[in-house]
């Protein structure tokens, strides 16, 4: 501020913004994060416009998350104050989207599409939460990117769920087991053969239930997860 520096005042402030986040306080988060918005629209700076887009998701997101974790529901059956939570952080990730789609950043891309699929999710829009992993994972295939690949299987596994599609879910769960391995993360292995389990169950193929929970047990046993 003191030399002027008005592209500098706004990176400072998104970064004031996220580190508030972490901290878990979202209102003056919010108030650093729309400082970044307002000084790079005055800027001129489209990069730094999606940035702080993108920000504002993440905290209105993230303190949705912290809210919903008081009332332990499904996804969908959520307090009045939870939902217009989520609801903003949607309306920012749309914006982010839109102008990151202007400026050609398919990275970026990938990343708006994830958290509008878990935003709709926690609102309990599972069809619109499918169609965004969908395009999430197309574009971590396209870009190489196992993790978030990965990611999107598991998403897309959980969302089917809840429209009762259980076969579909089984065979994104699949592809979640296989990532794991490939990417040799024991835990999310774990946790993927938790969800076949389940889902197995669901699907009353009891035999294939049982099979999947002891990998489950064998790995949390190995990691020492009590």
């Amino acid at each position: 501020r003191t030399i002027g520096d008005r592209i500098g005042e706004a990176k400072a402030s998104g970064n004031l913004g996220n580190t508030l986040k972490i901290l878990g306080q979202f209102d003056e988060a919010v108030v650093c994060c729309q400082r970044h918005l307002d000084i790079s629209q005055e800027q001129g700076d489209k990069v730094g416009e999606a940035r702080a887009l993108y920000n504002i998701g993440n905290v209105y997101h993230a303190k949705g998350k912290h809210l919903s974790w008081n009332v332990a529901q499904d996804p969908g059956c959520l307090p009045q104050e939870v939902k217009e939570t989520l609801q903003k952080a949607s309306e920012y990730y749309e914006r982010n989207l839109s102008l990151v789609k202007e400026l050609g950043d398919r990275a970026a891309q990938g990343r708006a599409y994830g958290n509008l699929g878990n935003t709709q999710y926690l609102l309990g829009n599972f069809s619109e939460a499918i169609a965004f992993h969908k395009e999430r994972l197309a574009i971590a295939k396209e870009f190489g990117d196992k993790a978030a690949e990965r990611r999107a299987y598991s998403n897309l596994g959980n969302a089917h769920i809840f429209l009762g599609r259980f076969d579909i879910s089984a065979e994104y769960y699949k592809k979640t087991l296989q990532l794991s391995r490939q990417l040799k993360d024991q835990a999310v292995e774990a946790q993927a053969c938790y969800s076949l389990g389940n889902t197995y169950t669901l699907l009353q193929d009891y035999e294939r239930a049982i099979e999947y929970h002891l990998k489950h047990l064998v790995i949390a046993q190995e990691l020492g997860d009590r």
